[in-house]
């Protein structure tokens, strides 16, 4: 049923409140119920306390056949009654002989004189053979199905002699008036009721149910992605509900722990992997490598070059020398000591760079606060720049601007390249300094890699933003200390 696949968001509230209306609907039946029996009940007293004040009376009477006195006294409590009193007195009162004939009534052409009780009709035959049992003064209450009167009979006795008796005829539809008061007063206590419980159980129930809901939201994520926490202020007890939220949040930090180890395992397996194939790599490009650093420093010695082969000598031998020292700081975990890096090693970086960027109708700026040498090896610094630069050069695409900062600052040194490509997506960011990752579009993802251990071998930090069109790598390392 649709009813029992409804949230529990509405179904608590729901269902206390069907509950509510049901108990609130039992209770004023059962009321309804009891007071009318109570208020027949207390009709039935009222008149038998009437009758037998009577029958004390109209005994004189009855011995002595003085049917005008026995006239006079059940006539009085009409006479000078209200219409209040009314309500529980006796439409009629007859007092029959010992031979079961009307010695007397108060209505007398309805019930004329020695008229046989059997021949009246209704319930009078059964009260016939109620009286022949009646050994005392018991009232006899006969009520006949389907018809609003009440027989109340009471014997007249003397001396275990049947005299007669008094028989008084109430009806119930003079209760009807004050029974439906009395409903139309319990129904607006109730509704009353209603007015505070109803709300106090939609709030509780929202209360209880919200909480549950948000856990089956997050229980329903959990195969996609690991889900968000729930406040502890949402449900801050300790009931068997609180124990579930202690419970997921108890989950929840073992699978993101799970999670960070197997991811730390991927990372250490993918390193290992790269590490073998770089070992493996340096090993070809070092041999040849040292060829050609070998044969620049025979022509440096023994050739005669001009002014522009010399300083392009000189930029092939250090761009060969930063291959190999690169090579060797993603071999081990130490510093390589090399050189200091100079404002020359910067203006070698943007004359590799240039020419590429031109290419693709990019515009290099560059600024720098470089006075001297700075304690920080220099191939390594070099290599920074021309990684971060390579990707920023990608990212802006045609027309795009890339800004190249060099600068000192409290005895550290600061790199920050910028430009104005695309954004790269917040879920993307976790991914960017590892290799092969999903975010490079082009190219094998090695070059942050690369920069990373780079950076993280010479003690500094690097991190990224991405927003307002500009996307920025920072990279912070500090200055070895100067002998």
């Amino acid at each position: 049923m649709r009813l029992f696949d409804l949230s529990f968001r509405y179904k608590i509230p729901l269902w206390g409140g069907l509950l509510i209306l049901l108990t609130a609907g039992v209770i004023s039946l059962f009321f309804g119920i009891e007071s009318y029996r109570e208020l027949k009940h207390n009709m039935t007293l009222s008149s038998e306390a009437l009758g037998r004040t009577l029958v004390k009376t109209i005994y004189p009477a009855l011995v002595h056949d003085d049917i005008w006195h026995a006239f006079e006294l059940v006539n009085a409590p009409y006479r000078d009654a209200t219409n209040d009193d009314l309500e529980f007195q006796a439409e009629s009162m007859i007092v029959f002989n010992e031979r079961k004939q009307v010695f007397v009534s108060n209505q007398p052409n309805r019930y004329p004189l020695l008229a046989e009780m059997g021949q009246l009709g209704g319930a009078f035959p059964g009260l016939v053979e109620a009286l022949a049992r009646a050994r005392d003064d018991t009232p006899i209450i006969l009520e006949q199905p389907g018809s609003p009167v009440v027989l109340l009979a009471i014997p007249i006795i003397s001396d275990d002699v049947m005299l007669g008796s008094l028989v008084m005829m109430l009806s119930t539809s003079k209760l009807w008036p004050r029974f439906f008061m009395m409903v139309k007063r319990a129904v607006l206590i109730t509704l009353l009721v209603l007015a505070v419980l109803l709300p106090i159980n939609w709030y509780w129930g929202q209360r209880m149910a919200v909480p549950l809901v948000m856990l089956a939201q997050r229980f329903g994520t959990m195969r996609e992605h690991l889900p968000d926490e729930i406040e502890p202020s949402l449900y801050a007890y300790n009931d068997e509900l609180g124990q579930l939220f202690n419970a997921f949040g108890v989950m929840l930090g073992e699978l993101r722990e799970k999670e960070s180890m197997e991811r730390q395992m991927l990372q250490s397996e993918r390193m290992a992997v790269i590490g073998r194939l770089t070992a493996g790599i340096a090993h070809e490009i070092n041999n040849p490598l040292g060829g050609m650093l070998t044969t620049i420093d025979t022509l440096k010695r023994h050739g005669s070059p001009d002014t522009l082969t010399e300083r392009t000598i000189s930029l092939l031998e250090r761009g060969l020398q930063q291959i190999r020292e690169t090579v060797a700081a993603l071999l081990v975990q130490t510093k390589l000591k090399s050189r200091n890096l100079t404002p020359r090693d910067v203006e070698d970086v943007l004359t590799l760079i240039v020419p590429q960027a031109e290419k693709n109708g990019l515009h290099i700026e560059s600024r720098s606060n470089m006075a001297g040498e700075l304690a920080v090896p220099s191939t390594l610094a070099r290599q920074i720049m021309i990684n971060l630069l390579i990707n920023a050069i990608q990212a802006a695409g045609e027309q795009g601007k890339v800004v190249l900062e060099v600068v000192e600052v409290s005895g550290q040194l600061c790199i920050t390249v910028s430009n104005n490509g695309k954004e790269i997506a917040p879920d993307q960011m976790k991914y960017l300094f590892e290799p092969f990752n999903p975010l490079s579009e082009s190219g094998h993802g090695l070059g942050l890699w690369v920069t990373y251990q780079i950076v993280q071998q010479l003690g500094g930090q690097i991190s990224a933003t991405s927003q307002d069109g500009i996307t920025r790598f920072a990279v912070v390392i500090p200055l070895e200390p100067q002998s």
